[in-house]
């Protein structure tokens, strides 16, 4: 279930010749693609690699977010702030962008489903996007049947601990593929823990049968 690589570039090299190949086949069989990208130390080197991958039209691709930390947009803690930056920038940057917060309309996150490729990363405590362990409003985010597609994290959780929004699991199980990137021992044996049932918002992302979900392990962040 997991794919071990020796370095954090091997792992983001995987990472986004698959995601590429995603939004590839999308733009040739339906003229559209879109990514749900993630914030954190993970999707960094991805985003470097994914934005120089030929033969994307980024200007018919929709990037959105996978969860957003409800603060400015030019704010260090913003996930907008770090996709911008790393990801929409040379060709990629014809490709349209829509944040998640100010919360977007539903129905413009609805036209977007399925996503063709779901990008997340996962804490130390098993959380993925903001469905985090603690959260009271952590069942609703983690229904897989939910009509919802986000679902409001208050303050006080996560680091750093401001309110968020996030996508609720049954959006992101409304997609074609998922890649989860982590790195470190730590991290590895979460994935373990998970895999073997443990009560983590992980493990319904990846017990689940409905989306191919591709683990990407390294053993540490370079860059």
């Amino acid at each position: 279930m997991i794919e071990i690589f020796p370095t954090t570039a091997a792992a983001a090299e995987a990472g986004a010749y698959g995601i590429a190949r995603q939004l590839s086949d999308a733009l040739k069989t339906r003229g559209r693609a879109s990514l749900v990208a993630t914030g954190g130390r993970s999707p960094g080197p991805v985003f470097d690699r994914l934005r120089e991958a030929p033969h994307i039209d980024w200007a018919r691709v929709v990037v959105t977010l996978s969860d957003e930390r409800c603060t400015g947009q030019d704010d260090p803690a913003c996930n907008a702030m770090g996709v911008r930056a790393r990801l929409l920038t040379g060709a990629a940057a014809k490709a349209h962008f829509l944040p998640l917060w100010p919360a977007p309309e539903p129905a413009a996150l609805a036209a977007l489903l399925p996503f063709d490729a779901v990008m997340l990363g996962m804490g130390e405590d098993g959380h993925i996007a903001s469905l985090i362990p603690g959260d009271p409003g952590l069942a609703a985010g983690l229904d897989p049947a939910s009509p919802a597609l986000t679902v409001s994290v208050p303050a006080g959780l996560g680091k750093p601990p401001l309110p968020r929004i996030s996508l609720t699991l049954s959006a992101l199980l409304q997609a074609r593929a998922i890649f989860l990137l982590v790195a470190g021992e730590a991290k590895r044996e979460m994935i373990a823990q998970a895999a073997a049932g443990g009560d983590l918002p992980v493990t319904a992302l990846i017990s689940q049968a409905r989306v191919p979900v591709r683990v990407l392990w390294s053993p540490a962040h370079e860059g």
